[in-house]
């Protein structure tokens, strides 16, 4: 949790019961109103999922089938013993094919030739082929041999279904949170360009500069397809030179340009694949570093924006999610803007990039294996939207926001996690009913 949440008059308030809480043992009730069972609720219906892609992992050796089972412990593993020489075990082949693509990242499906990998074989004991073997939890659960395509089937569905049980939540009706069409938060708003190029000085002058702002113009008045994507490397150049040669109060200039070249998904699909995320991790950095009373509000404003467009790409985030660094920039610049008690349009912007976040980890709850976002930043990010709910007076924007990505941040989390344990110290549930009760068309 940033020290500057810590220092605060909540964070001071909230250290006790933490210190009571995590830990402790669990105990009953509802969190943030969405365990208990609303009289007359029903079980939402399920959309069909798209199963992500797959593929049968094909093992020689016992260093790698280890490896797997070793990776998948907290999940669930087929092993197919087959060989060369049986007949029956090539019929089964796309059936198992087809089950790597259902299960997904859910668990793993391997397959060893016990006619090459002796020492695999010998290991489980392996007389005849087809031979099936299945691990739930780091424990092996099933054996069985025959070419049966239906119970191969029904197995590993089953296997699936008790490594990873229907969470409480589901058996709710939460549309907002059930919704698999929800989408990331965009900040679209095109300002006049020349009056913005007018402020960055002879930085506006280099050609980089100016294709960006063609790009822009044409992008707007004819279409994405008529727009020719520039040189955005050398953008990009410009601006990790501009955080260092831009005065800081002008500095929001070149960031607020790059927002707007981030609504068009070639552009954040480019980013997401630059190396170490340089361009965007050193404005992050730069922003993030500079005190908050040394830091201008249109610049964190921009920034917030800019960093909620990355979502654009379909890219994106699972770069914020997984990369050690944009993650950390991300939940820092979160944090401490929702401290900002002079600009509601910060914290509507905060709590927009915190939505997009917790939006895409609960994208990820939902398709399996769980969540990406470590669970120290999500208490983090929960500790620091929950500050700011109880101090929200002033924006029903801001507050919806934030309530609505706390919500997506609780929906369907491991109920025996710390984050649980968080929400639970601080009586989170009674404290977004008694914010939400203003707010319509919301699941609370």
């Amino acid at each position: 949790m940033p020290q500057a949440v810590l220092d605060s008059p909540f964070g001071q308030m909230i250290m006790p019961a933490l210190s009571r809480q995590i830990h402790a043992n669990k105990r009953g009730g509802g969190i943030l109103g969405i365990e208990q069972q609303t009289p007359g609720s029903s079980v939402k219906p399920q959309s069909q999922l798209h199963h992500p892609l797959a593929k049968v992992h094909v093992v020689s050796n016992l260093a790698q089938l280890d490896e797997l089972l070793a990776k998948f412990q907290k999940s669930c593993a087929v092993i197919f013993f087959t060989s060369a020489t049986c007949p029956p075990c090539k019929t089964l082949y796309p059936v198992y094919d087809d089950l790597a693509g259902e299960v997904g990242d859910k668990g793993v499906l391997i397959k060893v030739d016990t006619s090459q990998a002796f020492d695999v074989g010998s290991r489980f004991s392996i007389s005849a082929t087809p031979t099936f073997i299945t691990f739930l939890k780091g424990q092996q659960e099933n054996r069985w041999s025959g070419a049966d395509p239906s119970a191969l089937r029904g197995n590993v569905q089953l296997l699936v279904q008790m490594a990873w049980p229907p969470h409480p939540h589901q058996a709710l009706n939460l549309p907002t949170f059930s919704n698999p069409n929800a989408e990331p938060v965009i900040f679209t708003k095109v300002p006049p360009l020349s009056k913005l190029l007018a402020k960055m000085g002879s930085t506006a002058s280099d050609p980089a500069v100016q294709s960006i702002k063609t790009f822009i113009e044409t992008r707007s008045s004819d279409g994405p397809a008529e727009a020719t994507l520039p040189d955005i490397a050398a953008f990009t150049a410009i601006i990790r030179d501009s955080i260092s040669t831009l005065p800081t109060d002008l500095l929001f200039t070149i960031v607020d340009l790059l927002r707007i070249s981030l609504i068009d998904p070639r552009v954040s699909g480019y980013l997401a694949e630059e190396p170490s995320h340089r361009t965007v991790t050193a404005i992050l950095a730069h922003v993030t570093g500079l005190p908050p009373k040394d830091c201008p509000y249109a610049l964190r404003l921009v920034t917030l924006q800019m960093a909620c467009n990355l979502f654009t790409s379909p890219l994106y985030p699972d770069q914020i999610l997984g990369h050690p660094e944009l993650r950390r920039l991300v939940t820092t610049l979160v944090s401490t803007s929702f401290l900002d008690g002079g600009h509601s349009s910060v914290r509507v912007a905060a709590a927009s990039l915190l939505f997009n976040v917790a939006l895409a980890n609960s994208r990820r709850r939902r398709d399996g294996p769980g969540d990406v976002l470590p669970e120290e930043e999500q208490v983090e990010l929960a500790a620091s939207v929950l500050e700011a709910i109880t101090q929200e007076e002033g924006s029903a924007e801001a507050l919806e926001g934030m309530l609505l990505a706390l919500g997506y941040l609780a929906y369907r989390m491991p109920l025996e996690g710390e984050l649980a344990d968080l929400l639970r110290a601080m009586e989170a549930g009674g404290l977004v009913l008694a914010k939400g009760r203003g707010l319509g068309g919301c699941d609370w």
